[in-house]
This record gives C-alpha cells, sequence and structure tokens, in this order.
C-alpha cells in the first residue's frame, strides 16, 4: 500500500432541503463533511445524495458513538472492519444503499480503503467497488484532532429563522413548508419584543417585500444587541418554493471553497450556472402573473461539468415577473430574471 499521506480535514455541509416543483418535499440535513487533501471527499462521488454519519440532528450520544467508530474506539457496524462513511439522508437505511470502507490502523496512521456502494451486510468489491477513490493514508495527530476537535467543540447549527412580513397568509404557508422540512421557523412583526436569548436560537432572518428599511434596520439592530450572527434574507417574491430556496442558501455555513453550486444569473433568456464539481442540477422557474398567482416551470434537470454553463430558459416560463431556483443536493440558489445580463 503506498506511503503517500492524504491530509484530512472535517467542514460543515448541508443536504438541501426544498420545496419541490412536483409538491413533494426533501428534508434538510446538517451534517459535517470529510475534507481530503482539500476537497470534500462526497464530491468525488459523482451526485450522491447523502450525508455523513456526523448528522447534527442525531442525539449528541449517538454523535460521540459515531466519532468514536472513526477514531476506531468502537467495533464496525458491518462486517470485515467496515464503515459507513455516507448514507440515505431520508431515514440511513442500509437497504437505501451506503457508501462504506474499511478503516484500519497501521501504526499512529490511519487508513481507509476499499471504498463500496452497499445495499446489504456483505460488499461486493468487483461489481460495486468505487475502484478509482482510495485508499488515504492519513497522519494520526492530524486526523485524531480533527475528529477529536469535532467531538468536543461541535454545536448544533442554528436552524431556526424569524420570518417577517405583511401578508400573514404567506408567513403561515412558509413557516408550515420550513417545518416540514426540518427548519423551525417563527413569524412576529417586532423582534424587540423577544427575548434575547431567544433570538440567540435562529440562523436566519427572512423580510417580505413589504417590509421598510428601517423596521429591517430595527430588527437587525436587536439580534446585534443580543450578540447574534443572523444571515440575513430579503425576500424576493410571495412565492413559497423561492423563498424556501433563499432560506436553505442563507442557513448554509459551509465553507464557500468547498460548494459545488456557486454561481446563478438569468437574464435575456438564458441562465448562467457554476459549479465547481460534476453534479446534477435542476433549474425551476417561478413567475407571477398579472393576478399575483405562481407558475412553476422545470427548465432544466441534468449533470453539468465544472465550470461556467449557459441553459436556455422558456420565454413562456420567464415572462413578466419571474426568478429561477437552481439546486444540487448540496445546496440551492435562486436569482430574478433581469432584462440585461451582467458580468
Amino acid at each position: 500500500m503506498s506511503g503517500a499521506y492524504a491530509t484530512f480535514g472535517l467542514a460543515p455541509a448541508i443536504r438541501a432541503g426544498g420545496v419541490l416543483a412536483d409538491g413533494g418535499y426533501q428534508v434538510h440535513r446538517d451534517f459535517v463533511d470529510f475534507v481530503v487533501d482539500g476537497r470534500p471527499l462526497l464530491f468525488r462521488l459523482s451526485d450522491l445524495d447523502a450525508v455523513s454519519p456526523l448528522a447534527s440532528d442525531v442525539p449528541p450520544a449517538i454523535f460521540t458513538e459515531q466519532v468514536r467508530a472513526l477514531l476506531l474506539e468502537a467495533e464496525p457496524p458491518l462486517p470485515g472492519g467496515r464503515f459507513v462513511i455516507y448514507g440515505c439522508p431520508e431515514c440511513a437505511d442500509l437497504a437505501c444503499g451506503a457508501v462504506t470502507a474499511v478503516i484500519e490502523r497501521d501504526g499512529e496512521d490511519y487508513i481507509w480503503r476499499d471504498f463500496a456502494w452497499q445495499t446489504d451486510e456483505a460488499a461486493d468489491l468487483e461489481l460495486n467497488g468505487y475502484h478509482g477513490i482510495g485508499p488515504f493514508r492519513f497522519r494520526g495527530a492530524e486526523y485524531r484532532a480533527a475528529l477529536g476537535d469535532l467531538m468536543e467543540g461541535s454545536s448544533a447549527p442554528r436552524r431556526r429563522v424569524l420570518l417577517i412580513g405583511a401578508r400573514v397568509a404567506v408567513l403561515a404557508k412558509l413557516a408550515a413548508a420550513l417545518r416540514t422540512i426540518g427548519i423551525g421557523a417563527d413569524i412576529t412583526q417586532d423582534a424587540r419584543a423577544v427575548p434575547a436569548e431567544e433570538l440567540r436560537g435562529y440562523g436566519a432572518v427572512a423580510f417580505g417585500r413589504a417590509v421598510g428599511e428601517a423596521d429591517r434596520a430595527t430588527v437587525l439592530e436587536a439580534f446585534e444587541r443580543a450578540g447574534v450572527d443572523i444571515a440575513r434574507v430579503d425576500g424576493l417574491a410571495p412565492i413559497v418554493p423561492l423563498l424556501v430556496a433563499q432560506i436553505e442558501h442563507a442557513l448554509d455555513r459551509g465553507p464557500l471553497p468547498q460548494r459545488r453550486l456557486v454561481g446563478l444569473a438569468a437574464a435575456d433568456g438564458t441562465a448562467d450556472v457554476e459549479v465547481t464539481s460534476a453534479c446534477r442540477v435542476r433549474l425551476t422557474a417561478y413567475r407571477l402573473d398579472r393576478f399575483h398567482r405562481t407558475h412553476t416551470c422545470e427548465v432544466f434537470d441534468g449533470v453539468l461539468e465544472p465550470g461556467r454553463h449557459r441553459v436556455p430558459l422558456d420565454p413562456k416560463a420567464v415572462k413578466g415577473e419571474a426568478y429561477v431556483v437552481a439546486r444540487t443536493t448540496g445546496g440551492v440558489l435562486a436569482a430574478p430574471v433581469t432584462g440585461e445580463r451582467r458580468g
């Protein structure tokens, strides 16, 4: 086995939830991804919709047990010394499929090898092995320090959003949609009445279009006095799936260099999309007609290679006041459709 070392690190990541065009929901998951040689390991697995075992919504005792397992302080959950590296984001059931690998010690070093896609107790490396991934040899001190810091200093992300706006019916629908995908939401008209300890539980505040700038500033000042670094969302339009996408993006605290979807703009009948690794991208257009009814159109669903891509938009789908949402398994962006292309 090669003696070359790979670097090991950890970084926050999300499995983007959302309200889908077909009316379905996708659950939001926060987790910690493995970063190998400066790049998220999940990105090497094409467009896999999965999360690591280090998810923020598992009970603390289970989270600690997962960390101990990666440190080989607990027995492997699968035969042959195999550990689940990524699993189903909905149920974590092995039957849905999981990426597994052998984790072992070689002196002070930790080695991850024989990656495979597994749906039952036995892994078939010849049929389902990831032959182009690994083995990875990690220096023991670096490996233990990263996982040890996670166990000692981890804190659950603030997956709650405060909604402020004039259209109560829209806010109620938005709050219900967010709760369905696993994000807490509360509605208020005056954040000054909210105790500081409650404000510290929010990760984002979303403003409707009718909220004036002076009122927004007052709300943000309340968060500042409470010592909260809050993400601000200025709602593009009273369209629930669009607002959900904006809030999902605001709650994503993953490092920018380690995101897949990094750019979106729409103008002149096309959408410009930028991704950092090969992944499936879905583009959905939303528009409001003159009666303020929402119309939804799926305009693209396919795998894009790293780089910038120009995707044509159906003129009927973006007529008038329109917006585009780009979604991958690990991120989401929203943008208005404008008449001029910028940049």
